[in-house]
């Protein structure tokens, strides 16, 4: 059962975005989430707690929500999010940004002592870019907000060649509900994805790739294991399984122990600040 859920639809033909979003796709990126990502994936910040570009890694904070020099520059983006949201506990201000990637199965905020409140509303996508969550994968339209059930292992593909462009908003607090203005009716059921049940060969030709690991190739191998997951029906984290599994045929114990430690990071527990070492 799907425990994200949508919670309104937007009027978002009522702001003009096209150039914007084309600064966004010309934004650089720093790298704080290159461990979980793999293709192209990237996060641009347009408010957080200082106002700094250089301030790009999520953390809850006390601070005013203020403008970086990337949200200066993007104001129809910034009314999308002012004219529909309250900004009492909004912290961060995000557009993220997925091409032809993939976001490795994850728990978010296990770092920190109180999850909060994260919404995505997809301002440019196509149907190629998916979401998922435990077993269940779904898409997201352009437009609708979605709270992201993030405490529970969750991943995101988009095999498109064009960036599909998600606006973030995380809230201080994980269970005051968020008072959306300005909704329009939903005209389409939530789409949930479908897929088969993985065959035998298909799982035992993917754990047999794991003799050809080497320690250069372990990170990207893990992009297959994880993509399985939205082409059949497991639960997200059976990629972790698979992967150990692949792994213990190398004879190698030092990349048994790596995909252990990359399946703790991501799903189980990991520290402030902390970043996975390859």
């Amino acid at each position: 059962m799907l425990k994200s859920q949508r919670l309104a639809v937007l009027p978002i033909d009522a702001y003009d975005l096209d150039s914007e979003l084309s600064v966004v796709d010309q934004h650089e990126y720093g790298g704080d989430y290159d461990a979980f990502t793999f293709g192209s994936w990237s996060s641009h910040v347009l408010a957080n707690g200082t106002g700094a570009d250089s301030d790009t890694a999520f953390r809850p904070h006390d601070g005013r929500l203020t403008l970086t020099d990337l949200g200066k520059r993007l104001p129809n983006i910034m009314a999308l999010v002012t004219d529909n949201f309250p900004l009492e506990r909004l912290q961060w201000v995000r557009v993220f940004s997925l091409r032809d990637g993939l976001i490795s199965p994850h728990v978010d905020f296990l770092e920190f002592s109180e999850p909060g409140t994260r919404l995505q509303v997809p301002l440019r996508t196509s149907e190629e870019s998916l979401h998922s969550e435990n077993e269940s994968v779904y898409h997201i339209r352009r437009g609708e907000v979605w709270k992201i059930h993030s405490t529970d292992p969750h991943s995101a593909r988009s095999t498109s060649r064009t960036a599909r462009l998600s606006l973030c908003l995380d809230f201080a607090d994980a269970e005051e509900p968020i008072e959306i203005r300005n909704q329009v009716p939903a005209t389409e059921p939530i789409r949930i994805v479908e897929r088969p049940e993985p065959t035998d060969a298909e799982l035992r030709d993917l754990i047999e790739s794991g003799r050809d690991f080497t320690p250069a190739t372990m990170r990207p191998a893990f992009r297959r294991f994880a993509e399985l997951h939205f082409e059949r029906r497991a639960h997200a984290t059976a990629a972790f399984d698979w992967y150990v599994e692949a792994a213990r045929l190398t004879g190698d114990e030092d990349m048994v122990a790596k995909a252990r430690a990359f399946r703790t990071y991501c799903v189980e527990k990991r520290g402030d600040g902390e970043k996975f070492d390859w």
